[in-house]
């Protein structure tokens, strides 16, 4: 448990928990104990994967034996309501989706050993939030038209999200190009063969997933997550599944820069 809050909330149970849009979001796992809470608000594009991707969770979260939460009002972010959570899953969020005093609960849940999952469009999310341009490790800058069949490569096999994967990973996305290369702050996990489709960016060097510990929490982020197919991938739910184990401190991982 992190905190006296985790403490209280086990007490509580399957009790109605945080929000959903409109209305409280409901526990999806019966057992008490670890707990995720995904956010999915957007104040610009927003995916048709969303739904997709929250059912995903869910079901991750059912067999997985972690509770699962989900939410698109930000005023849940506050420190009391953030203290129920071992992670919080940022699922293709958009824009500027926090106020300044939500930002601060975050910064204080993540610095207090929380952890953070950033699917897809997480990184077009909060472009001046520094502390969150960090937590993402690297923010979108543009991508190819369309999706397209592409070649991942898996740089390493120790992490949970990336151990049962193949090391060369043929598969269709949206493949972000991002305003900077992660690679000397983060460990690369996963990285997109720019020869192997057209509209890459990054000279060659092209992560795409990647965990990194960050200011006292666990930060993991992935790129892939466009289409709502592809959370269907029983691959796909394996990378996120493995990734969200990691972040809410459930299995351990070297996420230390390759370089460090």
């Amino acid at each position: 448990m992190r905190s006296i809050n985790r403490l209280t909330t086990s007490v509580v149970g399957a009790a109605v928990l945080l929000g959903c849009v409109s209305g409280p979001a409901v526990s999806q796992a019966k057992q008490d104990g670890t707990r995720v809470l995904v956010f999915s608000k957007t104040a610009g594009f927003r995916h048709g994967s969303v739904s997709a991707g929250i059912a995903a969770v869910k079901q991750l979260g059912e067999t997985g034996g972690f509770t699962v939460d989900a939410t698109e009002d930000a005023g849940n972010f506050t420190a009391d309501n953030l203290g129920r959570y071992d992670a919080v899953v940022f699922l293709s969020t958009t824009g500027d989706v926090l106020n300044a005093a939500q930002e601060t609960a975050f910064e204080g849940y993540i610095r207090s050993g929380g952890g953070y999952v950033g699917i897809h469009a997480a990184a077009d999310t909060e472009y001046d939030w520094a502390f969150y341009g960090g937590l993402v490790g690297a923010y979108f800058e543009s991508h190819p038209w369309w999706p397209m069949r592409a070649t991942v490569h898996v740089e390493d096999r120790a992490h949970p999200a990336t151990a049962d994967l193949p090391t060369t990973w043929n598969r269709t996305d949206e493949w972000y190009n991002f305003r900077s290369n992660p690679r000397e702050r983060v460990r690369v996990l996963a990285s997109v063969d720019e020869s192997s489709y057209w509209g890459g960016t990054m000279n060659g060097d092209h992560p795409i997933a990647w965990c990194q510990n960050y200011q006292g929490g666990r930060s993991f982020y992935t790129g892939i997550g466009h289409s709502k197919e592809s959370f269907a991938e029983p691959a796909v739910r394996q990378h996120l599944l493995g990734g969200i184990q990691w972040a809410t401190g459930a299995v351990e991982a070297d996420c230390r820069p390759e370089s460090g």
